[in-house]
């Protein structure tokens, strides 16, 4: 059995020679690299050269088995000549040394030139789109010969499958977790909409898309349900919360249960559900290529409703969504109500994928519209009023207040003896990032972990931006990462704003659960945010950390204290995105490619066109 690959190399010089190797032919030709392996064992050498031209800023191509058929007649030697210790009087490959992906951004190497078209994330080549599989350490590998895993990541995937969910025989999802110590259940046996997207991350890395399509299918058609909670009925595009699956061994029928937050605690609706099903169908459309799913008249329309509720048109001065606390990942009173960042980011993340995945028909053009033009206000709205800095902090610092008029520039009238203390030592002078909440009078500083990694994703924020949060972290990293990564709020509020703030909540006390708790399935959007930003070295290092204890203490969903040291005092065991969120984050560094499955790239296309008005006079 024979193999074929070549690798085009950009920004090197390879000297014209040809190495032999005992069983292996490298044919070095200026400007490429070509080999040929004639047995299993050393195609393991693929994946290694795959890296090591990745790095060197190559692109990797399937070779036709017709271009070699020249090669093998002039340069090919039978294997038996071939001889090993011959490479040592052999001249080396001699390289320019060029930055590493460690030390550029991806969107400049553009991974190889597999980025086209208006969004070079967009079209990033992934293996899953050609059948292909994840990196050499998942556990579903066909290859006979496959390199062993790290024993922490089977460990995972052995976790990730007992947490699968069916429906009439087909996986649908997967459960929040499946700690059976805990004698509370609780919801934690229901498949959350935002739980499952790391879960699916981690089977569309691995090839396995038909549970991810499942999910997809069967959360649309729980939208099309009809949704009250007491005597009032919710839009028509919400998307539930949740969903359990309800078996019944002696009729042997399966039957669903959702929950649109009439059940959950607070009765607070999740707005973040409807986005992350759009995110959600767009990795998968990106990983699989299979555009038939998106395009579908039923995915069609389930995009739409969900548009028209956040679309619509109402008392609102600003781009941004108004929110109620409690409504997404942090789903209990913690002072997030108004315009958080984590619900302004997958906003304009699901806007940007629904703009790439509508059709241009007579309905879907009105939407077109309508989200570039809200894309471009909300774009303009979180770049200049979100954003943090030490410059701008001390702009902050120096307001002054009851002004009017348009001329006006605390627009919020902020007062600055609102800013709190802890602000002027966390803020260092190089970094920056979207601080919580911005509305009249109010500045919420506290840095949130998701709203800014998915402004790096979806380019909410400029690549200035982008360095500068990354920055942050690592001027940071005690704060925001300490011994487990990451923390999902900082800092923690306490005594009397506590009180005050969430309510007196016993699970969000100081440093605990959604009031600085640390999350490890944040370590997912991390990773990717690093990747993007050029940064994995950042990502690595988090890893690093993340494997040192949560095998070990029973993937929490969840640790306690400044530094995340201990296990959350009321965190489940075997949570589910605790476990995906590391098998993604291992699999992204591992192959950096799939990042395009969530990172998008600046579409300047979609700015709207400026027109002069009709007062305009030359």
């Amino acid at each position: 059995m024979v193999f074929y690959r070549t690798w085009r190399v950009k920004r090197t010089t390879v000297l014209c020679h040809t190495l032999r190797v005992k069983r292996t032919t490298v044919l070095c030709r200026t400007g490429v690299v070509a080999l040929v392996v004639t047995d299993w064992w050393l195609s393991k050498l693929l994946i290694g050269l795959d890296r090591w031209i990745f790095l060197c800023g190559g692109e990797m191509e399937e070779a036709r088995e017709s271009d070699f058929r020249k090669v093998e007649s002039n340069s090919y030697m039978d294997a038996d000549d071939l001889d090993l210790s011959r490479l040592l009087d052999k001249p080396r490959l001699i390289i320019e040394r060029k930055r590493s992906l460690d030390e550029r951004s991806i969107s400049e190497i553009s991974i190889a030139g597999n980025f086209r078209n208006v969004e070079s994330y967009e079209n990033m080549f992934s293996p899953m789109a050609t059948g292909g599989r994840s990196g050499w350490n998942t556990p579903a590998s066909s290859t006979p010969h496959a390199l062993e895993p790290h024993p922490m990541v089977n460990e995972a995937w052995d976790a990730l499958r007992r947490s699968l969910v069916y429906f009439r025989g087909l996986p649908v999802g997967t459960m929040a977790a499946v700690d059976n110590q805990s004698e509370e259940v609780l919801n934690y046996d229901q498949v959350f909409v935002r739980d499952f997207v790391p879960s699916a991350m981690a089977f569309l890395m691995n090839g396995e898309s038909d549970i991810v399509k499942n999910f997809l299918l069967k959360t649309l058609q729980l939208q099309s349900w009809e949704k009250r909670i007491d005597r009032f009925k919710l839009g028509e595009g919400a998307m539930p919360a949740s969903f359990k699956v309800l078996h019944d061994p002696i009729r042997k029928t399966d039957t669903i249960a959702a929950d649109f937050g009439e059940s959950a605690i607070g009765r607070v609706a999740p707005i973040d559900s409807g986005f992350w099903w759009i995110i959600l169908l767009r990795a998968y459309t990106k990983s699989t290529g299979d555009i038939s799913l998106a395009e579908s008249s039923e995915c069609q329309k389930g995009i739409r409703l969900i548009l028209s509720l956040c679309l619509s048109e109402g008392f609102d001065t600003f781009p941004t969504l108004l929110c109620a606390d409690g409504c997404s990942m942090i789903d209990r009173r913690m002072g997030i109500y108004g315009y958080p960042i984590e619900i302004q980011s997958i906003f304009f993340m699901a806007l940007r994928c629904a703009f790439s995945m509508l059709k241009h028909d007579t309905e879907g053009k009105e939407f077109i519209e309508r989200i570039v033009k809200r894309l471009h206000a909300l774009s303009y709205h979180m770049r200049t009023y979100f954003w943090l800095d030490f410059q701008q902090l001390n702009i902050i610092y120096r307001y002054k207040t009851e002004e009017y008029s348009h001329t006006a520039v605390n627009k919020f009238n902020v007062i600055p003896d609102s800013i709190p203390d802890w602000l002027f030592d966390f803020m260092p002078t190089r970094g920056g990032y979207f601080i919580g909440n911005v509305s009249p009078a109010r500045m919420d500083f506290r840095w949130f972990a998701l709203g800014n990694f998915f402004a790096i994703l979806s380019c909410l924020a400029t690549p200035e931006q982008s360095t500068a949060i990354m920055d942050l972290i690592e001027e940071r990293w005690e704060e925001l990462v300490g011994e487990m990564p990451l923390k999902i709020i900082y800092p923690a509020i306490e005594a009397h704003e506590w009180r005050i703030v969430t309510g007196c909540d016993p699970k969000n006390t100081r440093w605990s659960y959604h009031n600085g708790g640390s999350w490890p399935v944040l370590l997912w959007m991390l990773t990717a945010a690093c990747i993007k930003t050029g940064r994995p070295q950042i990502a690595r290092k988090a890893l690093e950390l993340a494997e040192v204890r949560l095998l070990k203490d029973g993937w929490p969903e969840y640790y306690d204290g400044k530094l995340g040291r201990y296990v959350g005092k009321q965190a489940r065991k075997f949570q589910t995105w605790s476990i995906a969120g590391y098998l993604v984050s291992k699999m992204m560094l591992e192959d950096p490619s799939h990042v395009g499955m969530v990172a998008l790239e600046e579409d300047k296309a979609m700015k709207p066109v400026l027109r002069r008005s009709a007062s305009w006079t030359c």
